[in-house]
């Protein structure tokens, strides 16, 4: 019964989206032909400026290209991680509210794979971004540059990939060797890594 109810509310909500989809594609067509021929441009919106632009230009490489400048410890990644993301991820990384973090490794190919930072993620690079993005939960893009190394450095250390005493910055995470870097297909396509 509950999966028939959810196939109703699927098919009512795809049903939607095409009366949507249809009703813009109208609107659309109705001001074209009141403005006379479409433009060469698109014209629509307000151009970007260098400015606006960079504060959305964050990501970060694999190979470290966009890091920004700034360090962090383990230690300190320890005392950022017990104020901001223990609530959702457990005190020490091993889930709660959120996502398991810490442990995993040689689980993948089990009946029951774990995908945590130690296990699955291929680069330390495209951990900082994602915290950097992301994270905390409540207030993503919250933490400096200095905090999203400090956690990369302790989650790191909690799964054994770093020592205690690593300090990582923009030339030290790209040189981080994740246990599952090599787990995943390259993308063939040019231009990518």
């Amino acid at each position: 019964m509950r999966e028939r109810a959810c196939m109703r509310t699927s098919a009512q909500m795809a049903l939607s989206a095409l009366l949507v989809i249809v009703g813009l594609a109208s609107c659309a067509s109705i001001q074209r032909d009141a403005r006379g021929p479409s433009p060469a441009k698109n014209d629509i919106g307000t151009p970007l400026c260098e400015e606006a632009l960079a504060a959305w230009n964050i990501d970060i490489a694999p190979d470290g290209r966009g890091l920004p400048a700034g360090s962090g410890d383990v230690a300190t990644g320890a005392r950022v991680f017990a104020a901001k993301c223990a609530a959702c991820h457990g005190a020490h990384g091993e889930g709660g509210l959120g996502d398991a973090l810490v442990d995993g490794q040689g689980t993948l190919s089990s009946a029951k794979p774990k995908r945590t930072v130690g296990s699955y993620w291929p680069y330390a690079t495209t951990l900082f971004d994602y915290i950097r993005r992301a994270m905390p939960y409540n207030a993503p893009e919250s933490l400096s540059a200095d905090e999203v190394y400090a956690l990369s450095a302790f989650l790191l250390n909690r799964n054994g990939i770093v020592p205690a005493d690593a300090r990582l910055d923009a030339a030290s995470l790209p040189r981080v060797a994740m246990p599952n870097r090599d787990g995943f297909v390259p993308d063939p396509r040019p231009g990518r890594l």
